[in-house]
């Protein structure tokens, strides 16, 4: 029989990973049902059936779950899985295909909730703004700043061109007019059509000052 040192075995790895789930779902479930500051953390505990003990175990803060739930669902991921999907392909369809992901995760309901959320409650609790900045933009702007540096090195982009600023306008270029009403829920809602004149007109845009 193998020998496993301290390993905890797989069932209870697998044990701890399902409740963890659990906290994070009631989690999101009550801030998006009351808020920030409304939600406590024993609240948070009797909702997905755990202790306070095991709550804090797995989260010794409130912004922590929070930055959790956060890190979990924003868009760095998207961008990450659409732009590193294929790393040598074409740039063009590369950033069109990571605009879509962008834009169409940035119109969900559940991102205008949290980002509602967090601008709502951000001077109050200032620990929110900044778990909500470092678990959702800053990542995103990582996610795309290294994709920027991998296509410098390859030849595809603009050699003198800063990085950090590449990443931060191409994602400033998705969010237009078209975000700024959803955000305020004003009417019409957007269409597949509008989504894709904003993806190309963002990509042309940024290839215009970007490529090589």
């Amino acid at each position: 029989m193998p020998d496993h040192g301290d390993q905890p075995p797989l069932q209870a790895v697998s044990k701890a990973s399902a409740k963890r789930r659990q906290v994070l779902d009631a989690a999101q479930e009550l801030f998006l049902a009351h808020g920030y500051g409304a939600v406590r953390m024993d609240a948070v505990a009797r909702r997905a059936g755990v202790s306070k003990a095991t709550l804090y175990a797995y989260f010794e803060s409130k912004d922590e779950l929070f930055a959790t739930i956060m890190g979990r669902s924003w868009l760095a991921d998207t961008l990450a899985d659409e732009l590193f999907a294929t790393p040598d392909g074409d740039v063009r369809g590369l950033l069109e295909s990571a605009g879509r992901g962008v834009l169409r995760f940035l119109l969900r309901a559940r991102t205008l909730a949290f980002v509602s959320i967090a601008v709502t409650e951000a001077k109050r609790f200032p620990e929110l703004g900044r778990a909500f900045y470092d678990r959702g933009p800053r990542r995103t702007r990582e996610q795309m700043r290294r994709w920027v540096t991998a296509q410098q090195t390859a030849g595809r982009l603009r050699a003198d061109a800063d990085p950090d600023a590449a990443a931060e306008q191409f994602t400033a270029l998705l969010r237009s007019d078209m975000f700024l009403r959803a955000i305020f829920d004003v009417p019409p809602p957007p269409t597949d059509a509008e989504i894709e004149r904003t993806v190309m007109a963002a990509v042309d845009t940024w290839l215009r000052a970007y490529a090589a």
